[in-house]
């Protein structure tokens, strides 16, 4: 089988690059085209690997700017020559959907979501902290990457979600089916613990949609200690709101991460997010959640049993389940057994099953 990887962009720490490392465990030795590719911003399990960019490798300033260039992507997509491969494994929450493919390939689109962009607009831009005239001056952009977005939806064989959430979203934004293969944590890696010590953790992109302003208010009002780890943009915002138990960690390494996960007392989710790695890893800590329940964590955590929702991002919300969380008792055990249905080799079995029938289907006979 003749098989090629297309990612949007490697420039970054994320889980759709991760899952683009574990496709490339899957299926060792391929190549992977993507738009640009910075190998110190993203895992270095990438610099062994056969990586082919577009035109946009060579554009001054891209890795710092690489969003401001928004409506060159689906055009330095089409510009990629994948003819010699049957299969195409598309890896894409953008752009690379965008890829031409020749009559007799068949593209598998692994979605973490319709970009987001164009389809939830207002959202994202705010989001984004984009002004109001920027905004007004890419709209009619976007309504024309739209229009160019539902055409490609049409070319794309197969449709993989990574949620039931977005599942709705495919077939909500372009009236397609698609199958849900959940991205995966490798459990093996985390340590199980069932001693929990006295303090929250917060593991996330300091970014505004992920609504982080919410649990630092309502640790603001329960006074209890709170860690975040991760950085970004709105971090200086969130500073000059948060109290003295509240502690900002910035990055740190896989070690520290794993100690921290396995310690906390529960893991506070407050952002909605199309899947969301961070709660499976929490409960493969043996670690609780606290979440908003909205999109992928109301698939991966088990209220009750594995943590506690609150269905309103307020922070008196927050504050309410915070209280009922701590009144009862969420075994260890019964995370690290969730956490299991995502495990790796369960994703490695999905995914090779998928390819496979598709690849039977279409040059077996």
């Amino acid at each position: 089988m003749k098989l090629a990887i297309v990612h949007d962009f490697l420039n970054q720490y994320g889980g759709a690059e991760r899952v683009v490392g574990y496709f490339l465990d899957i299926f060792p030795n391929v190549p992977v085209y993507t738009s640009i590719y910075f190998p110190d911003d993203t895992f270095d399990l990438f610099k062994k690997e056969d990586i082919k960019t577009t035109f946009m490798q060579k554009i001054p300033g891209i890795n710092k700017y690489f969003k401001k260039f928004f409506f060159l992507y689906p055009f330095a997509f089409k510009t990629l020559k994948l003819c010699d491969y049957e299969m195409i494994l598309g890896s894409s929450s953008s752009y690379s959907h965008f890829i031409n493919k020749c009559k007799a390939s068949v593209h598998v689109n692994y979605c973490y979501t319709p970009p987001r962009f164009l389809w939830e607009t207002g959202e994202y831009l705010e989001g984004e902290k984009i002004s109001r005239l920027m905004s007004a001056a890419a709209m009619p952009i976007i309504h024309f990457l739209r229009k160019m977005d539902l055409k490609q939806s049409k070319k794309i064989d197969y449709y993989i979600a990574i949620s039931e959430y977005v599942k709705n979203k495919i077939r909500k934004v372009y009236g397609r089916d698609s199958v849900v293969i959940y991205p995966p944590i490798e459990v093996k890696k985390y340590r199980f613990s069932t001693i929990k010590e006295d303090f929250y953790l917060i593991v996330s992109r300091l970014k505004g949609y992920k609504r982080i302003d919410i649990a630092i208010k309502a640790f603001n009002i329960l006074g209890k200690k709170l860690l975040i780890v991760g950085s970004g943009e709105d971090e200086e915002n969130l500073r000059k709101i948060s109290g003295k138990n509240i502690k900002f960690l910035g990055r740190v390494s896989d070690n520290e991460l794993l100690d921290l996960y396995s310690r906390a007392k529960s893991l506070v989710f407050t952002g909605k997010e199309d899947f969301g790695l961070t709660p499976i890893e929490a409960q493969a800590s043996g670690t609780p959640v606290v979440a908003y329940k909205e999109g992928g964590a109301s698939e991966t955590i088990i209220h009750g049993e594995t943590g506690f929702f609150f269905e309103k991002q307020e922070p008196e919300i927050l504050v309410e389940i915070i209280r009922e969380f701590e009144k009862n008792h969420i075994g260890s055990d019964d995370c690290r057994r969730n956490a299991i249905k995502f495990d790796f080799e369960n994703f490695k079995k999905d995914i090779k099953a998928f390819i496979k029938i598709v690849y039977r289907e279409r040059f077996v006979t």
